[in-house]
C-alpha cells in the first residue's frame, strides 16, 4: 500500500489549510455560536472543494478533513461530502447523479445523514417514512439528509418536507432532531448502500479526528513550550513529556488507520474491517488526546472560553459519532469471526 497523496490531493489539502486557516479563527468560531461560519463554508465552496472530493478520493478527503479538525472549523463538509457528493455519486442513478451532483459540488445543497441506522424510521407507505431521530448533525444547514429505515435501505429526504428542531450537542454541529410523518423520500441504491456509505462516513470522520487531535495537541505543545514552572518550561518535565508523547502516538495511530481505510476503498479493496479499525481508534485514543491536551493546559484548560476546550468537545463528539469504542469493537470482532481467511485481502 502506498499512502503517498496524489499532486491534486496535496494541493486540495493545502488550498484546504490556508483557507482553514485563514477563516477558522478562535475570534470567528466564538461569534458563530453553535452554527455554521456561513462566510467560511461560501469561501470553501467558490474554491471548488466540495467538488473536487468526487477527484480525490476518499484518502484526499481524508487529508481535507485533518485540516478542518486541526481548526475546528465549523462546515458541514464531511457531512455534505460523505452523505451526499460521495453517496450519489456512488448509488445514485444516473438521473439522481445528473440532478443532484451540481447543487452538491457547487455547496447550493447541503446533505446530512441520520446515521448510524437506529430502527427509528420505518417505511410507511410506498415512498413515504415515518419515524424520529433525536440527534442529526448539521440537520439545521441541510437541504437534504440520507435517511436509513428499518431495513437499513437508504431513503433521501428533503429537509423542507421534514420537521427539524434545533438541538445542541457537545459539538457545535449545527445538529437538529428530525420527525418524519409520511414524509416523501428517494431511494438510494440497493442492498449494500447503507454498509457502504457507513464505511466512508466511519473512515472520514476518523480522519477529522486525526485533525482535532493534532490541533488540541499542538496547541498544548506551544503552551507547554512558553509556560514557566519552578524557573524551567513545562515542557521540560518528564511528566509533561510522557503526556505528550502518548498523544503523539495516539494521534498517528488514528491517521495512519484512517489512512489505510481510505487507500482501500479508493483502490476497490474490502475495507469494513480496516474502517472498523480507523473508527475505534478515533473514538478510544482520541477521547485520550483531547483529554490530555486540556490538562497540559493546566488551570488554563478549565476555561470553557479556551480554543484547546472546543478540540476537547470535537473530540468527544466524534468518541461517541458513528459507534462508540466497545460497540466497533465488538462489530468487528463479529465481523472477523465470519472470515474463514484475510490472507486474499
Amino acid at each position: 500500500m502506498d499512502f503517498t497523496p496524489t499532486e491534486e490531493q496535496s494541493a486540495a489539502q493545502e488550498l484546504a489549510a490556508q483557507i482553514f486557516g485563514d477563516l477558522s479563527t478562535h475570534e470567528r468560531l466564538a461569534a458563530a455560536g453553535t452554527g455554521t461560519d456561513t462566510e467560511l463554508w461560501k469561501a470553501l465552496c467558490a474554491a471548488g472543494l466540495p467538488g473536487a472530493v468526487e477527484d480525490i478520493g476518499l484518502l484526499g478527503l481524508v487529508l481535507v478533513l485533518e485540516e478542518q479538525g486541526r481548526t475546528t472549523a465549523q462546515v458541514p463538509f464531511a457531512a455534505t461530502s460523505v452523505y451526499g457528493v460521495l453517496a450519489v455519486s456512488a448509488h445514485g442513478t444516473d438521473g439522481q447523479r445528473a440532478r443532484l451532483l451540481p447543487a452538491l459540488r457547487e455547496g447550493t445543497a447541503v446533505a446530512t445523514g441520520a446515521f448510524p441506522a437506529g430502527g427509528a424510521v420505518r417505511t410507511a407507505a410506498p415512498g413515504r417514512l415515518s419515524g424520529s431521530l433525536p440527534f442529526v448533525p448539521w440537520l439545521r444547514d441541510a437541504t437534504h439528509v440520507l435517511v436509513p429505515d428499518t431495513d437499513r435501505a437508504l431513503w433521501l429526504v428533503r429537509t423542507a418536507d421534514a420537521e427539524v428542531t434545533e438541538v445542541e450537542t457537545t459539538a457545535p454541529w449545527a445538529a437538529g432532531r428530525l420527525v418524519l410523518s409520511g414524509t416523501a423520500g428517494e431511494r438510494l441504491g440497493g442492498p449494500g448502500a447503507y454498509e457502504s456509505v457507513l464505511s466512508l462516513g466511519r473512515t472520514a470522520f476518523a480522519g477529522l479526528q486525526a485533525g482535532v487531535c493534532a490541533g488540541s495537541l499542538a496547541r498544548a505543545v506551544a503552551y507547554t513550550s512558553t509556560r514557566q514552572q519552578f524557573g524551567r518550561a513545562l515542557s521540560t518535565h518528564q511528566g509533561v513529556l510522557l503526556r505528550a508523547a502518548d498523544a503523539y502516538m495516539d494521534t498517528e495511530a488514528i491517521r495512519v488507520t484512517a489512512y489505510e481505510a481510505a487507500w482501500r476503498q479508493d483502490e476497490g479493496l474490502d475495507a469494513a474491517a480496516e474502517a472498523l479499525t480507523a473508527a475505534w481508534w478515533a473514538s478510544e485514543a482520541g477521547k485520550r488526546v483531547v483529554h490530555a491536551g486540556q490538562h497540559l493546559h493546566g488551570g488554563t484548560g478549565a476555561d470553557l472560553d479556551h480554543p484547546v476546550h472546543r478540540h476537547f468537545l470535537w473530540g468527544r463528539q466524534l468518541d461517541a459519532y458513528l459507534g462508540c469504542g466497545s460497540q466497533l469493537l465488538a462489530e468487528l470482532g463479529q465481523l472477523l469471526a465470519k472470515e474463514p481467511s484475510r490472507e486474499s485481502r
